[in-house]
């Protein structure tokens, strides 16, 4: 009887530890079914499925903290090629204007993660549209970023628009996983 106990209990935690893998993927799966980059938002998001679960809210966080850390790591690739000083002419004042308005970009994602973290009820819809705003902006802002390079081509603009395209990618998603909220309610 002893043994059969054992195998039922080892059963069960077999049986538990296997079944939350494939019902996390499906958090991940839905929440990522409104973005437009949805490989990538799986990529991205999927360690948040066991805290996130279907919670519209945590999933909004959770965008918009993985945006705030690629707009960091991309930041800092373009404060060191500026630093660098390896671009000349018009293409170094792009490198100058690139990280002014990634740093605009982090400073509006991190207003909306702070109001994120505190959402009201009785004042959700104007909070939902100072975030949506914000990250609009910050979009705007990665996109912007490309315009000073038009024309180029070489390796180290290929690594730099890479970089700046994927950010820009990441927030798209974060903006569509915010706008799920703001549609769901408080």
């Amino acid at each position: 009887m002893a043994c059969t106990r054992a195998m039922l209990m080892t059963l069960m935690l077999v049986s538990w530890l296997t079944t939350p893998s494939w019902s996390w993927d499906s958090y991940v799966k839905d929440a990522c079914s409104v973005t437009r980059y949805q490989d990538l938002c799986l990529d991205s998001l999927s360690s948040y499925s066991r805290t996130a679960k279907t919670n519209p809210s945590k999933w909004a966080r959770a965008g918009v903290s993985v945006t705030i850390g690629e707009t960091k790591n991309t930041t800092r690739y373009l404060v060191d090629l500026k630093n660098k000083n390896s671009m000349k002419g018009r293409n170094r004042a792009a490198v100058f204007d690139c990280v002014d308005v990634f740093q605009d970009a982090l400073d509006n994602l991190h207003k909306s993660l702070d109001v994120l973290r505190k959402l009201s009820a009785e004042t959700f819809d104007t909070e939902m549209e100072d975030i949506t705003t914000w990250i609009s902006s910050a979009l705007t802002d990665e996109d912007t970023c490309l315009d000073g390079f038009e024309g180029q081509n070489g390796k180290e603009f290929k690594v730099l628009k890479g970089k700046v395209t994927k950010a820009s990618y990441i927030t798209s998603n974060a903006l569509a996983l915010v706008t799920k909220l703001a549609s769901a309610g408080p």
